[in-house]
């Protein structure tokens, strides 16, 4: 997939480039889960409960989509808020360690998530993006989303 804008590039994190962390935050940042968050499994089980079927972390799609009803050709990604960069603007500010490695980090997943978007669209996919905390305080409007897309 040609990138439509030149690529952002994100310095690797190691001692030799400059960037430092403790053995605490290397431990927690190893928990962090790419797949079945708690807002995911949310989202999925209320969308089972409604009687819709999908498929789960579909490896095959660009970006794997968290959810995806091919049959309908929607894609639901499920966004955290700090690695997709909500916000970014102010938020971007309260970065205060590894700066130099953390915003272009963000910054390229932002970029990631736009290229993605495009793809799908262009193809006549609908995309649905979510971030975490609108999937875990607003559950019932984002099932409402997915069914509107779902029974248009």
């Amino acid at each position: 997939m040609p990138y439509p804008l030149p690529k952002i590039t994100v310095p690797k994190f190691c001692e030799e480039n400059g960037f430092y962390t403790t053995k605490q935050r290397s431990y927690n940042m190893s928990q962090i889960k790419g797949k079945d968050t708690k807002p995911e499994k949310l989202l999925k089980k209320a969308l089972w409960h409604t009687g819709l079927r999908y498929r789960s972390n579909k490896i095959n799609l660009p970006g794997k989509p968290d959810i995806s009803f091919i049959k309908y050709r929607l894609v639901i990604f499920i966004d955290g808020s700090f690695w997709h960069g909500h916000d970014w603007e102010n938020r971007k500010e309260s970065i205060k360690s590894n700066r130099d490695f953390w915003i272009p980090k963000i910054e390229r997943n932002m970029q990631r998530d736009a290229e993605i978007n495009d793809f799908y669209r262009s193809g006549g996919w609908t995309v649905l993006r979510f971030w975490d905390f609108e999937v875990e305080k607003e559950l019932g409007a984002c099932v409402k989303r997915v069914v509107d897309v779902l029974s248009r």
